[in-house]
């Protein structure tokens, strides 16, 4: 039963911090440490030793694979070189960096702990980094990078701490260092690309949401045991079958799986992510405790532990702006700010202080060593968390645009409605009942919701946001109705169960509808990714004419959403949100190729022809 308490205790803890964390604009991991940290020296608090088997079988697996599932391969790859160089040379070369400080300043300790404690520092954490990147709205490439590296740099760091422990228990040859990591790094990707097969083939035989789920969980668990089993690096194969089944999930999955699991692992991550900050905190106690009872001086102890912290921040720092800065990536650079918080960007976090536990209770200085290893998480936390969103805002880097995210989304549901329609022209049907004319106007509703999400009609109700609210009005009246049936029993409770389910289902798109719009800004909104055709290069952005207006429109008597001008004649005609839908209008009567938008501070231009923006 007290274990129980305690399991519910923390859990409420972490919801409640982070829930206070948001209102305080400080990221939670740092407001979990200091609140565990406080805990533990509360007598009512039972002492937690964070036990390494708990945290690298236990957390490590579903923390990596829930990140794995989310990151893009497409971009994982188009930044393998930069990748690799943080999590593999970046690792080796910081571990022997700081084994040599620590041998330095502890006389005695021994080469292998020294590295030992340097490996064991090195690798920044998974959770940390990204989780206070993407809140203070980083550059994608910036998470990109930081989110592939740390994937990969645990397994350097475990294989590292591994030949380390090796050789204070009795040597270690070079030769079997070399073929401890090609075991290490082969195996593990051999076993991640066969678990990557064997679910992928179950996924297309296994329909249910239900047990498709299950099969996630038991995923990354399998995959670690299996590597670890033949001395492999379960790490790599947790990430690499992480990477292709989120990669393949649109071909091997069913729509509803594909919904179930990531609000699933979305709910796992996000529970296991703070609770993990809120154990760090616990081990303050206990781990200060023991170093009172050490051999060396409390001066040497604070120099050995602030020592480690400077070098595994400068160490990084220098390796970034060497490999980065001044290393071209196919033909877009890294700027140099964004290089800078990349390089600021590396906060430790669990698998450090978990890795620190692995070092042999013999080994020499173990409980100077651990609190080093604790010293150099909540270091880099605080020091890099709290200070990274003002230099962020002082460098002046630019998080993604949500209008550029907006425009793009626009154009790419403009290109999947097309080939959908074209595909609908292609298929023999009878069509006695209109469905095609049905078919035709819920994909129209659906693309042109996505382009009134641009910063258009600000002023007033656009027409999708017009539908969401009367249609979520009218959900509510429909799931009222449901419920009045439901509470006098003479319907099956799994018939109910499904239609309130798919009333959820239709009021999530809403929400998402409207969500994409919220928070666009408006600025100027220019569209500078993606292919160009030879009709968008001969016609590029103009400045558009002054107070524009849809003369059809005015003729008419209706009303416009937005405004596009023709780039061949200047012809001004409104969106096809719009009634009228003059601006296609006018393509067809004319065949003119390419139109502006004629709204203000918007330069982004469309082809008819080729359905590309520009």
């Amino acid at each position: 039963m007290e274990l129980a308490l305690l399991l519910v205790s923390m859990a409420a803890v972490v919801l409640a911090a982070t829930a206070v964390s948001d209102r305080l604009h400080v990221p939670a991991p740092l407001l979990l440490i200091v609140v565990g940290a406080a805990a533990s020296y509360v007598p009512e608090v039972p002492t937690i030793h964070l036990e390494s088997e708990v945290v690298l079988l236990g957390l490590l697996p579903p923390l990596l694979y829930a990140a794995a599932i989310q990151t893009s391969l497409v971009d994982f790859n188009a930044n393998r070189g930069s990748i690799l160089r943080l999590s593999v040379v970046l690792v080796v070369i910081t571990s022997l960096v700081v084994g040599a400080v620590v041998q330095w300043l502890v006389p005695g300790i021994g080469w292998a702990a020294a590295i030992a404690i340097g490996a064991v520092v090195a690798p920044p954490d998974a959770v940390a980094a990204t989780a206070v990147a993407r809140r203070i709205g980083l550059p994608r490439r910036v998470v990109t990078i930081l989110e592939g590296e740390s994937l990969l740099n645990d397994a350097t760091a475990l294989v590292a701490l591994r030949t380390a422990i090796a050789a204070l228990s009795g040597g270690v040859a070079l030769t079997e260092i070399g073929v401890d990591f090609v075991r290490a790094a082969g195996g593990g990707l051999v076993i991640g690309v066969a678990f990557f097969l064997l679910v992928a083939w179950l996924r297309k035989r296994v329909t249910d949401p239900l047990m498709d789920t299950a099969i996630s969980f038991l995923t990354p668990f399998a995959a670690f045991v299996a590597a670890e089993e033949i001395h492999a690096s379960g790490v790599i194969s947790v990430v690499v079958a992480g990477l292709l089944l989120g990669h393949k999930a649109p071909i091997i999955q069913t729509a509803q799986s594909r919904i179930t699991e990531r609000i699933t692992w979305r709910t796992v991550a996000f529970v296991l992510e703070n609770t993990v900050f809120l154990l760090i905190g616990l081990q303050l106690d206990w781990i200060l405790a023991d170093v009172a009872d050490s051999t060396l001086s409390s001066a040497r102890i604070a120099l050995v532990c602030v020592a480690t912290l400077v070098t595994v921040i400068v160490v990084r720092m220098a390796w970034v702006f060497a490999t980065l800065l001044f290393r071209r990536l196919g033909t877009d650079p890294v700027p140099a700010a964004w290089t800078f918080l990349i390089g600021w960007a590396g906060m430790r976090g669990v698998v450090t202080l978990a890795a620190a536990f692995v070092i042999p209770d013999d080994a020499p200085h173990r409980e100077v060593l651990l609190l080093v290893a604790f010293t150099t998480v909540a270091g880099t936390l605080f020091l890099q968390g709290l200070t990274l969103p003002l230099l962020t805002r002082l460098l002046k880097v630019p998080s993604p645009d949500p209008a550029e995210d907006a425009l793009s989304r626009a154009a790419l549901l403009q290109s999947a409605a097309d080939a959908g329609f074209a595909r609908l022209e292609e298929l023999e049907y009878d069509d006695h009942h209109g469905v095609a004319a049905q078919i035709r106007a819920r994909l129209d509703q659906r693309t042109f919701a996505a382009w009134e999400q641009l910063s258009t009609a600000i002023d007033e109700e656009t027409p999708s946001e017009l539908y969401a609210r009367i249609r979520g009005e009218m959900i509510e009246a429909e799931r009222a109705k449901v419920l009045m049936v439901r509470s006098k029993g003479k319907v099956p409770s799994d018939v109910v169960s499904q239609v309130l389910g798919m009333l959820d289902i239709e009021e999530s798109m809403l929400d998402a509808g409207t969500e994409a719009r919220a928070g666009v800004r408006t600025g100027t909104l220019a569209f500078t990714a993606g292919r160009q055709c030879d009709d968008l290069r001969e016609h590029p952005a103009v400045e558009t004419v002054a107070d524009p207006a849809c003369q059809t429109c005015l003729a008419d008597g209706t009303r416009w959403v937005s405004l596009r001008q023709c780039l061949e004649c200047g012809h001004v005609g409104c969106c096809d949100s719009s009634v009228g839908k003059h601006a296609t209008g006018h393509f067809h009567e004319t065949l003119h190729p390419v139109m502006q938008s004629a709204e203000p501070e918007e330069s982004w231009r469309w082809c008819y022809v080729h359905n590309l923006t520009g």
